[in-house]
């Protein structure tokens, strides 16, 4: 997959594969939360600047 793109093709090991599997299946799912929660704050604020005319 995409994990062959990143590590040059002389470290060629199972485990390291297997790690970074775990660690893209993990890490992304775990770190959308906080992402979302972000981009809500920053809409809820565009938003309600625009409800009240405060630009």
């Amino acid at each position: 997959g995409f994990s062959a793109h990143l590590k040059p093709p002389s470290i060629s090991s199972p485990s390291l594969d297997l790690a970074l599997s775990v660690l893209y299946s993990v890490v992304p799912p775990a770190v959308n939360p906080l992402i979302y929660s972000l981009r809500n704050q920053k809409l809820k604020a565009a938003v309600w600047r625009v409800m009240t005319g405060w630009f």
